[in-house]
């Protein structure tokens, strides 16, 4: 059995998705995995994501899972499926003006800086919670963007238990965030969290979208 039967067979007993990272890989590689059943895929840059859109099958159901710039907004939102990646306030404007000028409400996620790595994106409490007060108000400035959950990244090391702690955070924000500022919206519901090094543990803390993609196509060259 291979790498990406034994994970589907892993997540049968949980709630959680996998997300195929193809990022550097082929369009032939995608197609491979889309054969055997796979139809979720994250993509980092995008240029990249627009390219193999339009040679890959549109049922394919794409994520933008890594660094969004403002000014490059405009050309996923007509096909992305959900932006993992929101780390300001400012991006969530810019992802609702274009959604509404494409009529569809954009799934996204707030993404939460784990650990101490400067060099990962992301928005503390603090930030979250500016977010989250203007996304709940009144005045429907923000009609067209669905903030269905929060994604983390740990930080890169082999040490289990400050992966543990860092997803084991992040399940509990998301908890007092739902219970504090979104208890009445039934779709904030997803904890994207876990990667090929550290999946299991993020499955373990409560993951429901893990992002896999070199143990499923193998290394980037």
């Amino acid at each position: 059995m291979g790498n990406y039967e034994i994970i589907l067979s892993e997540l049968e007993q949980t709630h959680t998705r996998l997300i195929a990272v193809s990022k550097t890989k082929s369009v032939a590689q995608i197609l491979e995995l889309y054969q055997k059943g796979q139809r979720a895929f994250g993509e980092n840059k995008v240029q990249e994501l627009l390219e193999k859109y339009e040679q890959l099958p549109k049922d394919i159901e794409w994520h933008l899972i890594g660094h969004l710039q403002s000014n490059k907004v405009k050309y996923i939102i007509p096909f992305v499926h959900l932006i993992h990646s929101v780390d300001s306030l400012k991006l969530l404007f810019e992802i609702n003006k274009e959604a509404l000028k494409n009529q569809k409400v954009q799934q996204v996620l707030i993404q939460i800086h784990l650990g101490n790595e400067e060099t990962k994106f992301g928005v503390d409490e603090k930030e979250l919670i500016e977010i989250l007060e203007y996304y709940c108000a009144e005045n429907g400035s923000l009609q067209n963007v669905a903030i269905v959950g929060l994604m983390g990244m740990a930080t890169n090391t082999d040490d289990e238990e400050i992966i543990r702690t860092e997803f084991l955070y992040l399940r509990n924000l998301f908890r007092s965030t739902k219970n504090t500022y979104l208890l009445h919206k039934t779709n904030f519901v997803e904890i994207s969290m876990g990667m090929s090094s550290d999946y299991k543990i993020a499955l373990e803390a409560g993951s429901t979208l893990i992002r896999v993609g070199s143990l499923l196509f193998g290394s980037r060259t």
